[in-house]
């Protein structure tokens, strides 16, 4: 058996673009998502279709960017830790590669910026938001560290963003290895209760 290729060394961005996997070449919907980080639109650029990956579980919206991958009414957002299941990860509208370690302040932000270029390029029909509890900082499987609030913030940020929009929101749940089973059931039921 080979050993497996080094991976890149991380990046100072947190929105850094995600290559393909070797051998491969992204499909066309990657430059889509490179000039939303960054790049200048140009007229007529914003569309109109369903967005429903909102993904906020700490792995990637794996199933979500391969499904949906060629669908062109439909815009996927990954927000996930880079060092994680699975590998390779095949490419959302909009990746969002987090370190190890990554708390509250600065996972709220990129959130923020995140839903924002979206929405500035894509008119949702309705929001499908997978609300992770692995972010947790004590998840078993994850490797960043979101408090409590710091979750509750993050439900509330997709929520507030949706609403000023009118957007309406479908809500399910994932992750949740916490070490203490109480924590994951209390982690979805304020998102149950921040959507209500």
């Amino acid at each position: 058996m080979s050993p497996t290729p080094p991976r890149p060394p991380r990046t100072a961005a947190a929105l850094a673009p995600v290559p393909p996997p070797r051998g491969r070449t992204a499909p066309p919907r990657r430059r889509r998502a490179a000039r939303l980080r960054g790049e200048p639109r140009g007229r007529g650029a914003r569309r109109g279709g369903r967005l429903p990956g909102g993904d906020c579980d700490v792995h990637q919206g794996n199933g979500t960017a391969a499904i949906f991958g060629a669908d062109e009414t439909v815009y996927t957002i990954s927000l996930h830790q880079e060092n994680n299941y699975p590998y390779p990860k095949p490419p959302s509208d909009l990746d969002i590669n987090l370190h190890n370690g990554v708390r509250d302040t600065e996972y709220l932000a990129v959130l923020e910026e995140s839903l924002d270029k979206a929405l500035s390029e894509f008119d949702p029909q309705v929001v499908f938001y997978l609300a992770g509890a692995d972010p947790y900082q004590e998840d078993q499987l994850g490797g960043l560290k979101l408090t409590m609030q710091g979750l509750e913030f993050r439900d509330r940020m997709v929520f507030t963003k949706m609403q000023e929009k009118k957007i309406p929101v479908a809500v399910t749940f994932a992750g949740g290895y916490a070490r203490h089973t109480a924590d994951t059931v209390r982690i979805h039921s304020n998102t149950v209760r921040v959507a209500t």
